[in-house]
């Protein structure tokens, strides 16, 4: 990248990061202007003022898609850590930290592969709050919510589930099973599926059913270990969000006779509105956006 122009002086005005990176988040120039309350012509603008600042081009177009050049991913990297500074620096001078305990429900998918970044980007806007966390399953932990017992729920939205949560990203479901074993021919396909009710279990299920494949169920856990356990062990296939993935493991397609699996959602469900539960949804969001915003952008 080059930095004439910056070693000059000119700075790096956060209102254009903000739009870059909202851009690279929703996928698109329209996308952005509409989170950003700006007119398409707005947007533009902001990307051409940053990149006569940065030097150089930040984002090309392909045939389907902008994807980051290696200069925008660079100040991609930087912009959200420069954004997050600025929120945290926001909520350290309004005077009135946020202080108190947070108590959240969260999926164990969400738990081990996303809490762990979000409560770090958490704990550095807020230091004086405290979390109380607990895990189980999406439609049971908003039943303890209904309770009054939990705050917040981070988890996705199956047929069972009645209530609209805000939608935090979406990712691919994918079949997976043991890297180093194959999979058996000409009999029923053998699943490791978690308790109903189920986003994975379901969407394994209804496509299955949607073609002439047989199958049983030979392992139900409600531990995400316990199905990732049975997938690497070469025990039964398993459905999972792809960000779940781990070493020992293979994703099964149209090759191997399986039918293509819808997009997982993720979403907050609050209890409430109070700026604690409105600002883990956002450093959620947040995760969510940077983790998947590398897979290439929408024209």
């Amino acid at each position: 990248m080059s930095t004439s122009s910056i070693a000059d002086g000119t700075p790096l005005e956060t209102v254009l990061l903000r739009t870059f990176v909202e851009i690279v988040d929703s996928g698109s120039f329209a996308s952005a202007a509409d989170r950003l309350a700006l007119t398409p012509s707005a947007v533009s603008g902001h990307m051409r003022r940053l990149e006569q600042i940065a030097g150089a081009s930040l984002l090309a177009r392909t045939t389907r898609r902008l994807e980051l050049t290696q200069a925008g991913d660079t100040l991609y990297a930087y912009s959200r850590n420069i954004l997050d500074l600025e929120s945290e620096a926001r909520a350290k001078l309004r005077g009135t930290p946020l202080r108190g305990r947070l108590r959240i429900g969260a999926s164990e998918d969400f738990a081990g592969a996303w809490l762990p970044q979000v409560l770090q980007r958490f704990r550095q806007w807020h230091p004086e709050a405290t979390v109380e966390l607990k895990v189980g399953i999406t439609a049971d932990l908003l039943r303890q919510q209904e309770r009054g017992r939990l705050d917040l729920v981070f988890g996705k939205q199956c047929s069972r589930v009645e209530r609209s949560g805000a939608l935090l990203w979406e990712e691919p479901l994918v079949w997976v099973y043991a890297a180093d074993q194959p999979l058996a021919a000409g009999e029923p396909l053998p699943l490791a599926v978690f308790p109903e009710p189920c986003v994975y279990r379901e969407s394994a299920v209804a496509a299955l059913d949607r073609t002439d494949r047989l199958w049983r169920i030979v392992f139900e856990s409600s531990s995400m270990a316990g199905c990732l356990s049975a997938a690497r062990a070469g025990f039964a296939v398993t459905v999972i969000a792809d960000s779940q993935r781990i070493e020992g493991l293979r994703v099964l397609d149209r090759d191997d006779g399986l039918p293509a699996l819808p997009m997982a959602r993720f979403y907050a469900f609050a209890g409430k509105d109070s700026p604690a539960a409105s600002s883990l949804i956002e450093a959620a969001r947040r995760a969510g956006q940077s983790r998947f915003a590398s897979r290439g952008l929408r024209d």
